[in-house]
């Protein structure tokens, strides 16, 4: 059925009860390069395939941000979205530190961005969120990975991947990922993840990570020359 004038703004309806611009928005994501969160036993790792331009500076990343010290993103999509709603979550978590005295939860973050990407849907004047979120971290109740997306949607995986290709990448981590697996283990399955839909499948500078350890609760960048080692060990994650 065509949407027929059902798509001009996210508060209506179709007959066959479709929001046509939040469907619009999800395609959005769909059309962007892979992001990836893996949980496991000592922490999380983020994950995102950036296509670098010959003469963009190096180590820098336009899909993974950091919220708090010990909570992370990796987006999907239309970035400037992403921008806007990470600078968001930042004021919400330092809201909740001066506030209450103690760090915000992975879980309430999620569910915060959840819920302004779902005022998006609701009013005239305004379009969705084109950009899905990982929000991956670890907090007083241990390591958790969340996924929204421009519906409101949040839930909590133990490994997610989103962007272009993700249910071919899904389906891989549904049977690589290891409950018990350690934080090398699961950079590795990141990057064999990444690279079942990636264009570029020699070297690793098509390739961005991040962690938060369980041990420090810290944010930190995994530097290229780490990435570089973790790939040598791809084979033991076969696309097959």
């Amino acid at each position: 059925m065509s949407s027929r004038g059902y798509d001009m703004t996210p508060t209506m309806y179709s007959p066959d009860g479709r929001i046509y611009q939040v469907e619009y928005a999800m395609e959005t994501v769909k059309r962007g390069t892979l992001a990836l969160g893996i949980k496991t036993k000592e922490g999380v790792i983020m994950a995102v395939e950036e296509k670098p331009r010959a003469l963009q500076t190096a180590n820098i990343t336009q899909k993974i941000f950091q919220i708090d010290f010990h909570i992370g993103v990796a987006a999907a999509g239309y970035i400037p979205d992403a921008r806007v709603q990470v600078e968001n979550a930042r004021l919400f978590s330092q809201g909740t530190k001066l506030t209450y005295d103690e760090a915000v939860e992975v879980e309430t973050v999620a569910k915060h961005l959840a819920d302004q990407s779902h005022q998006f849907t609701q009013y005239s004047g305004v379009r969705p969120n084109g950009v899905a979120l990982i929000i991956a971290g670890v907090d007083m109740k241990g390591e958790s990975v969340y996924l929204t997306d421009p519906s409101g949607t949040f839930i909590q995986y133990a490994a997610v991947a989103i962007g272009a290709g993700s249910d071919e990448v899904n389906s891989f981590l549904e049977k690589n990922y290891d409950f018990d697996m350690g934080l090398e283990d699961a950079a590795t399955l990141a990057i064999a993840a990444i690279n079942i839909k990636a264009e570029q499948k020699d070297g690793v500078d098509h390739i961005k990570m991040a962690k938060v350890t369980s041990k420090n609760k810290e944010f930190e960048k995994i530097s290229e020359s780490d990435i570089k080692n973790y790939s040598q060990n791809v084979s033991k994650f076969p696309a097959e």
